[in-house]
């Protein structure tokens, strides 16, 4: 019976074609009486003595319960009869088809008692000790558990100790008893005092577990003696930042930086979450230090130049963006913000030509518009519209950006007329979309075109009733360009509700309430919008309230502070001549 027990499918195929052919072959039939024999009778045969046969205690017999009862889902049955065989059979591998089943089918009781059977039959084999180690943890008996897993730490010469420990840290991970499994990673360290691979092993585990102080521990262990691997890092800032403790994650790589400074993986993280954080002159600095560790590393030269240049530092981006044309990477991106730079230098020819420069990738589309953009600005105005009707938009997102730029560019020289065509073309049909329709009731009010203005600003609110920046818009129209003042405050209050600090809104407010004859009311609204920013605007209608109420002296102090810093502002100079003698 050995033999057959260690290849059970194939025995009881086996087995069962002999049990199929039995029941296809009929008895023979007696044959008949010639037909010249005399009619002698047959003698009475005479009956076997019958033999009992306890098949229930065959292993045959077992064997096959077992295995139609596994092909039927019968698992729990599967797993009785394989057990049952490889005890009274001695077997390790039925002991261990029994041991799959049972963990299959989630029965952990009877998985347990199997994987026992099957690492007392094969007290060698690494599969069977780590299932083992798996079932106590399910039943939170961590001593056995280490015991086993211990065994194969020291017995697999297989595999790297350090993949072991690994291994057996996943194996861990995956069981729901995170306490237990934790505790047997603990022994596991203790045991292994001087091991870095079992340190990270335990600091994975507490990661998973959400243990991070025993994580932290041990992690910070691990960098006191080596460099700790990047994986590791990042388990750990995941659950830092999924419970959002951005702060703590970012002190948390600082401090382990000033135990390892040489830590290169740690630091890239460090500055791209400084990053992240806004913290952009703290990344800057860092993505410097990495740029000197590695100075060819494009993606570092990259995020540098881009710090660079959010910080003002304009040579500096600049070196950092020529650097990628020199090592003829991320060219495209580099032309792109080089002509950014060299239009904040005034260099508006050099500009141009990085802009052409450009071949294709995320910024192509938007390096066309400035390109045009930069043409009107030295006066070839008629060529960088005509250039824009050669740009090819995508969608329907570019086609309302071309009309913008170009509205804008004949806007800025006096072309209303041109610009509103531009724009009615563009949304011709029932096209949507919000900036280019609060573009055109820009335009509109500057032609005194109001009943343009409220159609669009309309339309905006109509389709997002908490646009604050379109019901602004029309609510300040109404109340400095018609008599509507009532339908203008409500219209102003409600974008006020939604934007509470505001400036424009609030400058709008007090513009409002003043011309409804509110003065007291209007001037702290102004005050606080003058706070939040000096711009000529607020001063200007600050100035004339308090004008208009009797408070010249006072009038005079904000009209003067705001020319000091805007002494050529047209609306500013307009009320100051109009008020005063």
């Amino acid at each position: 019976m050995r033999h057959f027990a260690h290849c059970p499918r194939a025995l009881s195929t086996f087995l069962l074609g002999i049990a199929l052919a039995a029941c296809a072959t009929p008895p023979p039939r007696p044959a008949a009486p010639a037909a010249s024999s005399p009619a002698v009778a047959a003698p009475a045969p005479v009956a076997a003595p019958l033999v009992p046969f306890e098949y229930e205690d065959d292993p045959l017999y077992r064997l096959l319960v077992a295995e139609f009862a596994g092909q039927r889902g019968y698992l729990d049955v599967a797993t009785e009869q394989y057990l049952e065989l490889a005890r009274s059979e001695r077997d390790a591998r039925l002991a261990e088809r029994a041991t799959r089943i049972a963990v299959f089918s989630r029965d952990d009781d009877a998985a347990l008692a199997a994987a026992k059977v099957w690492v007392e039959l094969a007290p060698e084999d690494m599969d069977a000790r780590q299932i083992l180690a798996a079932m106590y943890i399910r039943h939170g008996q961590a001593q056995p558990a280490m015991e086993n897993l211990e065994y194969v730490l020291t017995h697999d010469d297989a595999v790297e100790s350090g993949n072991r420990l690994r291994m057996i840290a996943n194996l861990l991970g995956r069981e729901d008893d995170r306490d237990t499994a934790l505790e047997v990673m603990g022994e596991l360290v203790d045991h292994f005092k001087d091991d870095t691979d079992a340190l990270l092993a335990y600091a994975l585990l507490a990661v998973r577990a959400e243990r991070l102080d025993d994580a932290r521990r041990a992690i910070r262990r691990v960098v006191e003696r080596t460099e700790l691997p990047s994986n590791v890092a990042m388990a750990y800032l995941a659950v830092l930042q999924k419970q959002d403790k951005l702060p703590e994650a970012i002190d948390w790589l600082d401090e382990l930086l000033s135990l390892n400074p040489d830590q290169f993986g740690l630091r890239l993280i460090y500055a791209r979450m400084l990053a992240e954080a806004n913290r952009y002159e703290e990344a800057r600095v860092q993505f410097g230090v990495l740029a000197e560790q590695s100075p060819d590393n494009t993606d570092i030269t990259f995020a540098l130049g881009l710090l660079n240049l959010q910080a003002g530092r304009n040579d500096d981006a600049a070196a950092n963006f020529e650097q990628l044309l020199k090592l003829e990477t991320r060219e495209d991106e580099a032309h792109f913000y080089l002509g950014q730079i060299a239009e904040a230098r005034g260099e508006r020819q050099a500009a141009i030509e990085h802009y052409q420069a450009i071949e294709g990738g995320s910024n192509y589309f938007a390096a066309q518009l400035r390109k045009a953009l930069v043409l009107a600005l030295l006066g070839r105005v008629d060529e960088a519209v005509a250039f824009l009707d050669q740009v090819q938009p995508e969608d329907d997102q570019q086609r309302f950006d071309l009309a913008r730029a170009k509205g804008e560019i004949l806007v800025e020289h006096g072309r209303l007329d041109e610009a509103m065509a531009i724009y009615d073309a563009a949304l011709a049909g029932g096209h949507y979309d919000t900036e280019l329709l609060y573009t055109r009731a820009m335009l509109a009010e500057k032609m005194g075109r109001i009943d343009v203005l409220e159609r669009d600003l309309r339309a905006i609110i109509e389709a997002e009733p908490d646009n604050a920046q379109a019901l602004n818009a029309l609510g300040y129209t109404l109340a400095d360009r018609t008599e509507r003042f009532e339908e203008a405050h409500a219209l102003i209050e409600r974008a006020l509700e939604l934007s509470p600090e505001d400036f424009y809104i609030l400058d709008s407010m007090g513009w409002v309430l003043y011309r409804l004859g509110r003065l007291d009311d209007a001037i702290p609204y102004l005050e606080r919008a003058r706070e939040l920013r000096n711009d000529p605007e607020v001063a200007a209608h600050l100035g004339e309230v308090l004008w208009v109420k009797g408070q010249r002296e006072e009038a005079r102090e904000v009209w003067e502070t705001a020319l000091k810093d805007t002494p050529n502002d047209k609306k500013l100079l307009d009320v100051i001549q109009r008020l005063t003698p």
